[in-house]
């Protein structure tokens, strides 16, 4: 079983970003983690291909959560490789499938009447965007504590907070946790809180925090972020308390 990290950096409203999907690779199957923004599909495709991978071969795509940069190449994705089985868990799959309205535009249109007017516009475009993010259909519904057999054991860890249906997945033969959302490093190299202001319940998110805490993690992969470079247990700790000292 190999593991690779897929950066794609980008520029978004004049600002330099980096997302990190990941690639889990055994001897029969190719399962990507998060699909990146829509028009991402090519350069998907160009960074499977720099690591000697092709998404033709691509088997599985688990989408962590609904948000536009996890889920946004998702239906053109589809499209292209039509075999692709799309995994997701159980509280997010009618937001990625679109039988019900995503909660980031929800949160965002609420926002949208409580700001002064000279920021209403940003909102708007905001808002116009989410509004044209393509749904898809899952494949298959995970829940929290499910372990797929693949990939020397891929467990569900249920992970909420950023959003109600986010998980983690920990890949169980190497000890690796890809975190997704549930934190991110920071410019200083720390972890973080995944957009805070935007976290849709932030108590869950600490005790999601807590939860990975627990866990035997040899390394610990942020979508945002990507390797974590020090004691993975250690570090989340040190958020938590941060985390629960500003919540007090």
């Amino acid at each position: 079983m190999t593991v690779h990290l897929i950066p794609i950096t980008f520029d978004q409203q004049g600002t330099r970003q980096t997302i990190v999907p990941v690639l889990l690779k055994d001897e029969h199957r190719l399962i990507l983690v998060d699909c990146g923004y829509p028009g991402f599909l090519p350069l998907l495709e160009d960074a499977a291909r720099e690591r000697g991978l092709s998404l033709d071969d691509l088997t599985h795509v688990i989408v962590t959560h609904h948000d536009m940069d996890h889920m946004g190449a998702l239906a053109e994705l589809k499209r292209a490789y039509p075999s692709v089985e799309i995994i997701a868990h159980e509280l997010d799959e009618p937001h990625i499938a679109g039988r019900q309205k995503s909660l980031r535009l929800e949160q965002a249109e609420s926002l949208h009447e409580r700001l002064p007017e000279e920021r209403k516009p940003q909102a708007e475009s905001f808002i116009a965007f989410l509004r044209s993010i393509e749904p898809a259909s899952v494949d298959r519904i995970v829940a929290d504590g499910e372990v797929l057999p693949w990939c020397g054991g891929l467990e569900i860890v249920h992970t909420p907070g950023h959003m109600p249906g986010h998980i983690s997945i920990y890949v169980q033969s190497a000890g690796i946790m890809l975190a997704a959302d549930a934190v991110v490093i920071e410019e200083d190299g720390k972890l973080g809180i995944a957009n805070p202001e935007f976290t849709m319940d932030r108590r869950a998110a600490a005790a999601s925090i807590e939860r990975l805490s627990r866990y035997a993690i040899h390394q610990l992969i942020c979508y945002h972020g990507g390797l974590y470079e020090g004691d993975a247990g250690a570090g989340l700790r040190e958020l938590l308390r941060n985390e629960r000292g500003e919540s007090e």
